[in-house]
């Protein structure tokens, strides 16, 4: 999987929906802000459980932009690889195939 290619793409469509749809985009933006600031856990912890979140969930836009975001809040391969740990023993073998995409999605966007 490109992470790369798939973040543009799926940020052109959040654009888009941008456009058509400002306050509802605004509204979750606000939340996003609000959530992922640094306060009683940090921005990285938080970032990690986005990542597991995303991994359980199956959707690997999560995976691709909270692993990105994780890297830039300081997270290594090795927190990752540790998320990955937790989200498989919590969602078995569907976690374990995507959590294999946030290893690829660090090593890509790293």
């Amino acid at each position: 999987m490109d992470f790369k290619a798939l973040l543009a793409d799926t940020t052109a469509n959040t654009d888009e929906y941008r456009k058509i749809s400002p306050d509802g985009a605004k509204g979750f933006s606000t939340m996003h802000r609000a959530a992922m600031s640094n306060g009683a856990l940090s921005t990285k912890d938080k970032e990690l459980q986005c990542i597991a979140i995303g991994i359980i969930k199956q959707c690997n836009d999560c995976i691709g932009f909270h692993v990105r975001a994780a890297i830039k809040a300081g997270a290594t391969r090795e927190e990752i690889a540790e998320t990955v740990s937790v989200s498989i023993m919590m969602g078995g073998g569907p976690a374990y195939m995507y959590g294999s995409r946030a290893l690829q999605a660090f090593d890509q966007l790293s």
